[in-house]
């Protein structure tokens, strides 16, 4: 998982991101997930351009809020964004957070989860067709055609943080993406309300992404690692949501969600999700250093060492 890079000109930022998705595919890593941050490249954009650049790797976005497309629109972006990842892409969609859609874009952030149940329905709708879409419920009013056949829908993967969102992706969707959920969390939160909501509704087990961030240090440099992490990624304070979800584990930070120190500890904290229900991990590397060359050292380093580990 890839966000934003502070130590990247905005001129280089696309041509650093698709080679970052090159180097995860040399890696052999099995996905690589982009985020669609506020004020920031498009998520599927670039992951289209990536998909003409890669051959084999999982492409993803974690996540697309839903209030800035209309689902419609979104099938059409998420279905020509598979082509052009020849069939690789999984569409990671959420109603995201107040100060983004309320504060920020001044849109309704009015009852999320009834919005996105709502939202599901054309969007499988969509994804169901060649045809016309026909679709009314308490949010939506679509009858529209679509035709974009060229390969089948993606999977869709719903941030889901407490129990309704957990039973709408388990019920409707393929799996979520979890941030800011240690294994506490997930094991006794996450996993067995979206396996039961998936049971419930006949659907295969879920997949449960789990953003981790992840530093390779020595051992001396794990509280700054940590206090790096709260400084760059944390945004707790701002989201009842993910207050909630740290509330369901041992975590009061996205630091200490984090893997870090030296080999050893990095996977045993790593091994640690998995045991908790964890089936894909997208590890977020935390570059440490005081200038450029050292964090991209750090990097690299980190993700070396993570193509390691099975």
């Amino acid at each position: 998982m890839v966000g934003t890079d502070r130590d990247c000109p905005p001129a280089d930022r696309l041509p650093r991101l698709l080679a970052a998705a090159q180097s995860a595919e040399g890696h052999g890593f099995a996905s690589f997930w982009f985020p669609q941050v506020p004020g920031y490249l498009d998520a599927m954009s670039v992951l289209a351009l990536i998909g003409q650049t890669t051959g084999r790797i999982e492409l993803g976005t974690a996540i697309v809020p839903i209030q800035t497309r209309h689902p419609i629109a979104m099938a059409q972006q998420a279905l020509t964004t598979g082509i052009a990842c020849a069939g690789r892409f999984a569409l990671g969609i959420g109603p995201s957070h107040h100060w983004i859609i309320d504060e920020q874009l001044g849109l309704s952030y009015e009852r999320p989860a009834h919005q996105v149940r709502d939202y599901l329905e054309v969007l499988r709708g969509a994804f169901d067709s060649p045809g016309p879409v026909d679709v009314e419920n308490e949010t939506y009013r679509v009858h529209s055609p679509i035709d974009v056949t060229d390969t089948g829908p993606p999977p869709v993967l719903l941030a889901a943080l407490g129990p309704t969102m957990l039973r709408l992706a388990g019920q409707h969707t393929d799996g979520t993406i979890l941030w800011m959920a240690d294994e506490r969390a997930i094991a006794e939160h996450v996993v067995p309300r979206i396996t039961a909501a998936a049971g419930t509704a006949g659907r295969g087990a879920p997949r449960i992404v789990a953003g981790v961030p992840v530093a390779l240090c020595s051992g001396s440099q794990v509280d700054q690692a940590r206090a790096h992490a709260n400084q760059v990624l944390g945004h707790a304070e701002l989201s009842p949501n993910y207050l909630r979800l740290l509330d369901r584990g041992d975590a009061n930070d996205v630091g200490d969600t984090m893997a870090a120190g030296d080999e050893t500890a990095v996977l045993t904290r790593l091994h640690r999700y998995r045991d908790a229900g964890v089936t894909d991990l997208a590890p977020r590397i935390i570059a440490l250093g005081d200038n450029p060359a050292a964090r991209s050292e750090s990097r690299c380093r980190t993700e070396e060492f993570l193509a390691t580990i099975v």
